[in-house]
């Protein structure tokens, strides 16, 4: 698809509107706060093409699954974030003509997403099928400061002669999820109420009994003489799980006339279900007493906060601007951290693929993220979140038939296993690793060794004996193996030892004996509480060691190249750049028995436990693997791109660096993969954070110190960020060849720059510049024809 979006380092913009790409435009343009997203749908009645979405965070649905041969084992449902309560409709006659842009003209059209304040507005020019002209202007956000209040500011102005206007505000909860597996309507009623000044609507799941109540109420405003007369007509009306009024007035010609709505939506999540409504309705008429202005105040003040402590500055390239503030603005509209109950989805509050879960995505590409730009309570609490899930995890593990242990799920609401297809519920065990990479990540980080054991070591020990298990010993080739499993490359299923897999398990297991024993030294009450609590034995941490020792890591002995699976090198291995351009991408052009039979990798697989374990292999085993692997990558899941980014800048790739950096980056915007209809990918974005700070900023952790190497791409003028480190706040610029990192924070940092250990006290500054002839060499090609 083209690009049809302008460049704009603040600012999302559409000019004229395009009804082929409106759905593309309602998920980037989607808007939340955590609590509540909302696509970017029209106010008014739209007849074309569209994905109405409102969306409640932590609400869900268990859609019964389906599945053409089912298998013992598959879960039972399918668990959906759940489409919700349609509150920022406002209908529109014009003389008794329908607004809809399916059938009027649009003219001047403009859709802007203002990134810097958290808004979405539009503005266009109507021609309605009867040549009446009015004009348009809507501004709308959901509140940062108040997360249950959505706020819009409606306008509608006739051209050349005066009209009779009719708006009709409303809340609809009769909706539908797209992706329901029976076409089936997961609400019931509980009520509906219209009058003069207010509707509400409260409904409840079929399954679950989550509930949601919508409350709103409104303003009237028109330009010219205040002194003239302004007559209203105001009709409610009420049917099932619709509650709305109809206001009539005329409007002179040019005459603007303002529907202020203002939206409460809260849930039986945070509020005992008999307290709903009368909630609702006091959270909506205190934001009218508010007033929009005031909201709209306190919105921009919140965005303010979050952009001083999380922007990342690139001078140089509009382009390469927009896209990292894009993904970081679409990042903070989905999680915030404050409800440990809450996880972040593959596509936030944008669109309903992948069911709004969890998956693996949360612990690999999001927490870093949060643990360098928001309080480490935020990291934690998405540890925290897992712990509360370890009894469901260790049910999902007896359910394929082992013993003990924990297999964390593919994709999950509540912990228990949700996803239906075969190689990835039953194969695509390699989640379990992410978890406990995740905890060494969080913990390296912040240095809260209190976290291993209060919650991290008794997950570390689940997993591993997972790992006990699921492992058999060969004989023949003395060292044990993983079998039938399919790797973070989802283009082979059903693979013999897929070397990611077999390395973080072993990773795993060694992990969790060092956490052991660091705990018995230094923690020794909180260890013996956990090992008497799960009935810890020292010969199952015996075998644990001997499985890390002689885990098969498979390489082959003539390039030093680590075998993504048994027979890998059978394969006929030919770079994607010397594909016909009409097979890709293959996963729409090739059967699946092909794909599977090729040597073309989805996402980062090998590469991707080279970068968790980069401090185990030095720059040339890292070299051998990437420029084996990078070329045979088709990039065909969104969170391939970032790992080859973050690698290419370690080894002094830099044009496959920026490269990366821009179709990570880019994804969305430039509608890379041809989906974004179906939402944004929002976990990928916060691989795409990691591609600037860990990849062109060099940021890694190592034994309590901040390690920073950072250059910028050559078209780049500067790049600046800002990451927070145990108590420390480091604004890093790197400008003209030359690093500055000044610590704004009020703790000391242990900084390692470029080679070079240092102490940063609290508002002290330090420069420095990469030496040429050390580290990575950055005049180096990447992308060598696999051999």
């Amino acid at each position: 698809m083209r690009p049809y979006l302008k460049v704009n380092a603040w600012q999302i913009v559409e000019e004229g509107f395009d009804p082929q790409l409106n759905e593309v435009s309602e998920s980037v343009f989607s808007i939340g706060n955590g609590y509540m997203g909302q696509r970017a749908n029209f106010e008014e009645a739209y007849g074309g093409p569209s994905l109405q979405g409102s969306y409640m965070a932590g609400v869900y649905y268990p859609d019964k699954t389906r599945v053409g041969w089912w298998k013992n084992g598959y879960p039972e449902y399918f668990a959906k974030v759940l489409n919700s309560v349609n509150w920022i409709g406002i209908d529109v006659e014009v003389d008794g003509e329908t607004l809809d842009l399916s059938t009027a003209s649009a003219e001047d059209f403009v859709r802007t997403l203002d990134m810097r304040e958290g808004t979405l507005s539009r503005s266009f020019t109507a021609v309605l099928p009867s040549g009446r002209k009015v004009r348009v202007e809507s501004l709308r956000f959901v509140s940062v400061p108040f997360k249950e209040i959505g706020a819009i500011r409606y306008s509608v102005t006739p051209l050349g002669e005066p009209a009779q206007l009719k708006l009709t505000p409303y809340l609809d909860a009769d909706v539908a999820n797209k992706d329901s597996n029976y076409e089936e309507k997961f609400w019931d009623t509980v009520s509906q109420h219209a009058a003069v000044d207010h509707a509400c609507v409260e409904v409840r799941t079929k399954k679950l009994d989550f509930r949601v109540a919508s409350h709103m109420v409104y303003e009237l405003a028109a330009t010219g003489d205040p002194n003239q007369e302004f007559h209203v007509e105001a009709e409610t009306h009420k049917r099932d799980k619709f509650a709305g009024l109809s206001l009539s007035l005329r409007a002179e010609a040019d005459q603007t006339i303002t529907l202020s709505k203002y939206v409460a939506n809260v849930t039986s999540r945070d509020y005992e279900p008999e307290a709903l409504g009368d909630t609702a309705r006091q959270l909506a008429n205190e934001a009218l007493e508010r007033g929009f202005d005031a909201l709209l105040d306190g919105q921009r003040e919140a965005w303010a906060e979050k952009w001083r402590d999380g922007d990342v500055a690139i001078e140089g390239d509009e382009t390469a601007q927009q896209a990292i503030r894009f993904n970081i603005f679409q990042l903070h509209q989905t999680y915030t951290g404050e409800d440990d109950r809450l996880n972040i989805g593959p596509k936030g509050f944008t669109g309903e693929k992948y069911g709004g879960s969890t998956y693996w995505d949360t612990e690999a590409y999001c927490l870093p993220f949060y643990l360098s730009t928001a309080d480490q309570n935020v990291a934690r609490n998405l540890l925290i979140y897992r712990y509360k899930h370890l009894e469901k995890a260790k049910e999902n593990a007896a359910k394929l038939g082992f013993a003990k242990g924990a297999l964390y799920p593919m994709v999950t609401m509540n912990g228990e296993e949700c996803h239906n297809e075969w190689e990835i519920t039953f194969e695509e065990i390699h989640r379990n690793g992410a978890i406990a990479y995740a905890i060494h990540n969080y913990v390296e980080y912040t240095g809260d060794f209190a976290y291993l054991g209060e919650y991290g070591f008794e997950v570390l020990a689940e997993l591993s004996r997972f790992w006990e298990e699921r492992v058999n010993y060969s004989e023949r080739r003395g060292a044990y193996l993983i079998l039938g499993v399919t790797g973070p490359n989802e283009y082979e299923n059903n693979v013999n030892n897929n070397w990611y897999t077999n390395r973080m398990a072993a990773w795993t297991l060694e992990y969790t004996l060092q956490v052991a024993n660091k705990l018995k030294h230094e923690q020794p009450e909180a260890f013996a509480a956990v090992a008497e609590r799960i009935g810890l034995k020292d010969e199952e941490t015996s075998k644990w060691k001997d499985i890390a020792a002689r885990m098969l890591l498979a390489e082959d002995p003539e390039t030093g190249v680590f075998l993504q699976q048994d027979g890998f090198l059978d394969k006929d291995i030919l770079p994607v750049a010397q594909l016909d351009p009409a097979h890709l991408p293959i996963n729409q052009n090739w059967s699946w028995d092909r794909i599977l039979r090729s040597c073309y990798i989805k996402q980062a697989d090998v590469l991707q436990g080279l970068f968790f374990l980069g401090d185990r292999y030095d720059l040339e085993t890292k070299r051998r693997n990437f420029d084996f692997y990078e070329p045979i990558t088709v990039h065909e899941s969104s969170l391939s791109p970032c790992v080859h980014a973050i690698l290419a800048s370690e080894l002094g790739y830099t044009e496959k660096a920026y490269e990366m950096y821009l179709r990570t980056s880019r994804l969305d915007l430039d509608n890379y993969n041809n989906d974004t209809e179906d939402g944004c990918h929002t976990t990928s974005m916060a691989g795409t954070w990691m591609s600037v700070v860990h990849g062109f900023g060099g940021l890694r952790v190592l034994g309590g110190r901040l390690i920073l190497n950072p250059f910028s791409p050559d078209s780049w003028t500067s790049l600046s960020f800002k990451v927070g480190f145990r108590g420390a706040r480091l604004q890093v610029t790197v400008a003209g060849g030359r690093t500055t990192v000044r610590n704004e924070g009020p703790a000391a940092a242990s900084l390692t720059l470029y080679g070079r250990e240092l102490d940063l006290a609290a508002g002290d500054s330090v420069s420095g510049e990469r030496d040429p002839h050390e580290g990575a060499p950055q005049a180096a090609e990447a992308g060598e024809a696999a051999e």
